[in-house]
Order: structure tokens, then C-alpha cells, then sequence
């Protein structure tokens, strides 16, 4: 975990490895100066008999004085470079995380929920990066200030620091027992915080549906017990994390009441104790047990971004299962023509349960292929396999002639236009939206493809036309207006093969038809597979597949398949009867309106 990790400290290196160096020059001068103090007493103050030295105090007072201004410049320099370390590491971690996300394939992104991912790039990179800053400061400096303050304590005074020896072991076991304890309470509380995000985000993205159902009370308190579950947790973890504090206290003042007891005792009766060299032992005793306490709270601070250092090596662990062969040259997709081989696909690997079976289809390049199905009949799963959103679990999908998994995944995706079911606009200008399908599209492009998906007439009605802001999520457009910003997005790329899964549901007959048209004289050249719940918008396709539990049923023209296949004959014959009903019921109320 920790190599993953250190991956990503890169160009910050130098600033890493400068911070400790910075630590102990602070540590260095801090030693120093209860030594000079010890001196300033005993040879300045209590010096010729007790009359003092002044000349001893005038030198002591400015080697004291250099040595702190030494001191705060190595602890600001520490603190600069420490932060800076910090911060350019969470930075890195984040990138190399989202660069990482990128990668992934459906099947990877299913396996992480989007609030989890979402709480592993803010959340827990903050607690990693505060930890690491931490390190690198005061996990360099209290050791370090440790061991230095115990070997000088011992050197003055070998009895008063047997003190210490008894102070830590009894501090070093109370902190093992709090770190264990806590560390799965924290492991716990971030999967709720991932549960938490969901739940927001669900809210947040869907607060048309629940305010329409009038559901505000049941989300509230949905968010309010899974809160409540976080609270909990934390409360239980802060409890035992809270024992950290006494017990810091009892070692540190215990030992600092053994040390002035014995040394007074040591000066009083025995002689073999300076008061210069008393206060020097009480201000190590006090380094001692102060960086005895900066480390217990290295151990909590580990102890709660430990959980997240974690997850965050879960994504950057996780290996894409679709990449590009090693070593696949830059193929062109020779043509738009598709073939399934013997294909089956269950999304859960070694499950049995296969979303598709059996599936032998040849698409010719150009053709229009119509897909209809049941709900649950994997219509979108079948055309997910051929840019490889998804890959085949047997069998295989050839496109231009070649299998999908021998090209380059780019090479492949920019020759697949993708209009998926659900239809996703991002903020910014229509023409930020359209140039995602070609970055550096013109004025003519875009309009050319705005007017082959009809979206060029609402566009015109807007008063910034194509400079008009799109809100996240496409919430200032209509249903239609957005799929069909999203037909021209995908159209931009000139795709050799254009996929529409359930793309023009939100589009009038009228409409629909318009599009088909345009499709069909415009782009004549282009493979589009077009899926469908209306048969109006395929039964004008070179071909129709007819799909049911995963199984292609039937394969042909309208025509064959109102002979041959009962499922498209009654499909289609329900939507007749249905049509012919609102034309009775439109018919009616004409008449009623002209009496």
C-alpha cells in the first residue's frame, strides 16, 4: 500500500526529503537550548559563589537567542515545505485516481458505486494528505526529539531518566490498544459515507420525481438514518480515541512529578544535581512527554487515514478488464459492418446466468438495423459489445471484418457513434456540448449535424442560438430537445457505425420520422442500429432483430417478420390497435369541438 502510494509523491520528492532535513535542524537547536540554559544558570547566575557572572550570561543569553531564531526559521521552512509536499501529493493522487477511473470499463464502474468513487477522490485523499504532512513533519520530528531529549537526559542524570523508561512502555501498549480497536470502527464509517454520497446524489438528481410524488419526508428520513449510523460509529471511534488524551496526561505529569521529587532530593541531600541541571532535565522530561503526545496523535491520525490510504489503492489496484492488445498497431475500422459469432454474455464472470446467448447476426456496412425487444431482452447490452463497453464472455464480435478486441480501444471507439438510453448533456454551450463528438467541429459542422437529428429549429428559436447554456444534466431543455442534441453530438463524429439505443422515445412520430429520413439520404454509407420500443421507428429497416431473454427470436424484414415471428406480429398489432384508438378518441373530440 504504501509503495502505491509513494507513486504518486513524484516531482515532489525534493520538498518531501527536504522537510525532515528542516525537522531536525528545529530538533538540533531545540536540544541545544536547555543545555545553554543549564549553563546560563549555573556558570552566569549562580557562578563566583553565587554572585553570578555577567560576561557568562551576556554570551549564553546570545547563543540562546541565535539558537531559537535558528529554530523558527527550521520550523517555518519545515512547515512551507511540508505543506507543500502535502498538498502536491493529494493532487497527484487525485489525478492519477480520475486518469485511473477513465479507464475503466462498465464492468469496473459497476463493481464501485459512482457516490464511493466520489468520496475516495474528496474525502479520503484529504485525510491521506493530511496524514502525509503530518509524517513528514512530526513523525520526523518527535522521534528524532525523543531519542535526542533521552540521551541528553541521560548524560545529566542517569537515575531521573529511568523515569521515562517506565512512562513509555505503559504509553506505547495503551496506544496499541486504541489503534486496534478504532481502525475497523474507521473502515466501517467511510462505506457509510459512500452510502451517504448515494443517497444525496440520488436526491439532489431526482428532486423533480420527488417532489412530483411528494416523498420529501421519506428521503429526509432516509438521509437522517444513515447519518445517524455515521454518528454512531464516529461517536463510538472518538470515544476510544478520546482515552488517548488521559492517558498522555497521567504518563506526562506522573513523570515530571517523579523528576522534580527525585532531583530535588538529588540537590538537597546527595549534591549530585545542579539546579541549572534540574531545569534542564524538567524541560527534556517535558520534550520527552510532549513528543511522546505528537506521537499518539500520529497514531490516531494514522489510524483514521489508514482506512482511507486503503480504498484509494482499491481504484488505483483495480486493473480495466478491457484494454488494448499489447502491441495492436493503429487500425483503421475498415468498414461499418458488424458480425456476432456465437456470443454470450453474463455481466457477473463464472455467474451462468447469461444476459445473451447464442447470438449469430451479420450486418452488412450501411444497412439500417432495427432492435426491438421486451424490457429486460438485453437490446442494450447487445450493441454495448461492439465499441467494447463491455466485452463477450464467448464467443466474438467482428467489426469491418476484424475482432473487436484485437483494435486499439480508441481506434474503435471514434469509428462507434453511441447514443445511449440515457441521454447525458454536460454543462456549458451547445457547442461545448456538440464538439465532445469532434473538438475542433465548425460553425457548418455542427449546424449540418443539428439539422440531420431536427435539432436545428429549437436551437434557432433560442436567443444565444448555439451559444445557448446548456445546465448540468440538460435540465433547461425538454426530453426531446435533449435527445436530439445528443443524436447530433454523436452524428459530429462521423461515425462508421451509429448506435440509437431507445434514443427518440422522447420524439414526436412526426419527428422521428424526420430524422430516419434524413438518416437514410444523408449518411446512406453509415451502419445504424436503431433500438426501438415503437415499431413505426424500425419498420422501414433493411433488417429487424427480435430479441427475447437474451436470444435473437427472429432476424428479417417487416414483411418476413409479420409472417414469421408471432412476438413482432403481436407487438406490432397492440401499437395498431393503440394508435387506432387515439385516432378515435382524437376523431371524436373534432367533432365535438366543430358541434
Amino acid at each position: 500500500m504504501i509503495k502505491k502510494l509513494a507513486q504518486s509523491i513524484r516531482e515532489f520528492k525534493g520538498v518531501s526529503m527536504l522537510t525532515p532535513v528542516f525537522m531536525i535542524g528545529e530538533v538540533v537547536m531545540e536540544v541545544i537550548i536547555p543545555l545553554l540554559m543549564a549553563k546560563l544558570v549555573d556558570d552566569g547566575i549562580d557562578g563566583n559563589a553565587g554572585a553570578g557572572d555577567m560576561s557568562v550570561i551576556l554570551i549564553m543569553g546570545a547563543l540562546l537567542a541565535v539558537c531559537c531564531i535558528i529554530s523558527l526559521f527550521f520550523g517555518f521552512a519545515g512547515a512551507k515545505t511540508g505543506a507543500k509536499a502535502a498538498m502536491g501529493f493529494a493532487r497527484n493522487l487525485r489525478k492519477d485516481m480520475y486518469y485511473k477511473i477513465q479507464d475503466f470499463s462498465f464492468s469496473n464502474i459497476d463493481k464501485f458505486s459512482t457516490a464511493s468513487l466520489v468520496t475516495r477522490l474528496t474525502t479520503d485523499v484529504t485525510r491521506v494528505q493530511d496524514a502525509y504532512q503530518m509524517i513528514l513533519r512530526i513523525a520526523v520530528r518527535a522521534p528524532i526529539m525523543l531519542i535526542f531529549s533521552l540521551i541528553m537526559a541521560f548524560i545529566i542524570n542517569v537515575e531521573l531518566s529511568l523515569v521515562f523508561l517506565v512512562a513509555i512502555p505503559i504509553l506505547g501498549v495503551g496506544l496499541l490498544l486504541i489503534m486496534k480497536t478504532a481502525h475497523p470502527v474507521f473502515e466501517r464509517v467511510f462505506k457509510r459515507y459512500d452510502n451517504l454520497n448515494n443517497v444525496v446524489q440520488e436526491n439532489v438528481s431526482g428532486m423533480r420525481v420527488v417532489k412530483a410524488f411528494v416523498r420529501e419526508d421519506y428521503e429526509i428520513q432516509k438521509f437522517k438514518a444513515i447519518s445517524g449510523d455515521i454518528y454512531k460509529d464516529f461517536s463510538f471511534a472518538e470515544k476510544v480515541l478520546a482515552f488517548n488524551s488521559p492517558l498522555m496526561q497521567f504518563c506526562a505529569y506522573g513523570g515530571m512529578i517523579a523528576i522534580s521529587w527525585l532531583g530535588a532530593n538529588l540537590i538537597v541531600f546527595d549534591g549530585t544535581l545542579t539546579t541549572g541541571e534540574l531545569m534542564s532535565m524538567t524541560t527534556y522530561a517535558m520534550q520527552i512527554l510532549m513528543n511522546l503526545m505528537m506521537l499518539s496523535m500520529i497514531f490516531v491520525m494514522v489510524t483514521m487515514s489508514r482506512a482511507s490510504a486503503e480504498r484509494i489503492c482499491e481504484v488505483l489496484n483495480e486493473e480495466s478488464d478491457i484494454r488494448s492488445p499489447a502491441g495492436a498497431p493503429v487500425t483503421e475500422v475498415a468498414d461499418g459492418s458488424v458480425e456476432f459469432r456465437n456470443v454470450k454474455f453474463e455481466y457477473k464472470k463464472g455467474s451462468g446466468k447469461y444476459a445473451l446467448s447464442d447470438i449469430n447476426v451479420s450486418i452488412k456496412s450501411g444497412e439500417t438495423i432495427g432492435i426491438i425487444g421486451g424490457t429486460g431482452s438485453s437490446k442494450s447490452t447487445l450493441v454495448q459489445l461492439i465499441p467494447r463497453l463491455y466485452d463477450v464472455s464467448e464467443g466474438s464480435v467482428l467489426v469491418g471484418g476484424r475482432d473487436v478486441r484485437e483494435y486499439d480501444i480508441e481506434t474503435l471507439r471514434d469509428a462507434v457513434a453511441m447514443v445511449l438510453q440515457k441521454n447525458t448533456l454536460f454543462s456549458g454551450t451547445i457547442k461545448d456540448n456538440l464538439q465532445w463528438g469532434k473538438q475542433d467541429a465548425t460553425d457548418e459542422e455542427m449546424i449540418e449535424a443539428c439539422q440531420l437529428a431536427q435539432a436545428d429549429p429549437f436551437i434557432q428559436e433560442f436567443p444565444d442560438k448555439y451559444d445557448t447554456y446548456i445546465e448540468q444534466d440538460g435540465t433547461n431543455v425538454s426530453g426531446g430537445q435533449k435527445q436530439r442534441l445528443c443524436i447530433a453530438r454523436a452524428l459530429m463524429k462521423h461515425p462508421k457505425i451509429l448506435i440509437l439505443d431507445d434514443s427518440t422515445s422522447a420524439v414526436d412520430t412526426a419527428t422521428d420520422a424526420k430524422i430516419r429520413k434524413a438518416f437514410r439520404e444523408k449518411i446512406p454509407d453509415t451502419t445504424k442500429l436503431i433500438i426501438a420500443q415503437r415499431i413505426s421507428s424500425v419498420m422501414d429497416a433493411d433488417k429487424i432483430i427480435v430479441l427475447d431473454g437474451g436470444k435473437v427470436m427472429n432476424f428479417g424484414t417487416h414483411d418476413e417478420l409479420m409472417k414469421s415471428s408471432p412476438i413482432y406480429r403481436e407487438v406490432y398489432e397492440s401499437q395498431q390497435k393503440g394508435s387506432e384508438s387515439v385516432d378515435e378518441v382524437s376523431a371524436s373530440l373534432s367533432k365535438g369541438g366543430e358541434a
